[in-house]
């Protein structure tokens, strides 16, 4: 089983936080820098007894097949408050317990949250992709930062999210007649390869299959882990 060592402390201050972010952000690949993709997994969280328990999910699937591989669940007290733009050091600490109870180490991630599409360039998906070394994709739901042109109601277009003049993300239709969904580099790929890993993830739904998984996991199933 994996093991991935802490980088720094999850105690700390919302103003110890955003250092330590600007401080990992420099370590950040924004480039292509992976292997054959033969597994891709889905990384998500969710909270019990009123948020007092965060409890983290990661889904293994095959590629291109999407079947699932391994599943891994595991429950944190929470013990950063809820902060827009500091997801990571409320979840972070679970996901990795979640993923070192994996035999195999994924060959991708897709997180359910952002990668550069975050104020300091620094979302959960950078930040768990630069703490495990492993490639990473950040996927919102919603957006959080940036602009972007209105996206063509058509499966596969998109937009790119400008902050700052920055180009930090892309606003992707998966499906036709639903919202789209908020891409964005985390860790060792690049932007035009996160849209491509995406959407093949989501061949039937606005969803990709990862996140579908390892949210049902996270939040919807009775399991007593």
């Amino acid at each position: 089983m994996p093991h991935y060592p802490s980088r720094h402390s999850w105690a700390v201050t919302p103003a110890e936080a955003a250092e330590i972010q600007n401080e990992l952000r420099a370590e950040v690949v924004l480039s292509d820098d992976f292997g054959p993709v033969l597994t891709v997994a889905g990384v998500d969280a969710g909270f019990e007894d009123d948020g007092n328990t965060t409890r983290a999910a990661v889904v293994v699937l095959g590629f291109p097949e999407l079947d699932v591989r391994e599943r891994a669940l595991a429950r944190r007290p929470t013990t950063f408050p809820y902060i827009p733009g500091f997801l990571s050091f409320r979840e972070i600490p679970a996901v990795l317990a979640a993923l070192e109870q994996l035999a195999t180490t994924p060959d991708l991630l897709l997180c359910d949250g952002m990668g550069i599409l975050h104020p300091r360039r620094f979302g959960i998906a950078s930040h768990l992709g630069v703490i495990t070394g492993l490639p990473a994709i950040g996927v919102g739901k919603s957006p959080f930062i940036g602009r972007h042109e209105p996206v063509p109601d058509e499966r596969g277009a998109w937009r790119p999210i400008i902050d700052r003049g920055q180009t930090i993300g892309a606003a992707l239709r998966t499906r036709a007649g639903t919202k789209p969904l908020y891409i964005s580099p985390g860790h060792r790929i690049s932007l035009e390869s996160a849209i491509e890993y995406v959407l093949r993830c989501a061949p039937r739904y606005r969803l990709p299959e990862t996140t579908r998984q390892a949210d049902h996991l996270a939040s919807h199933e009775k399991d007593k882990g």
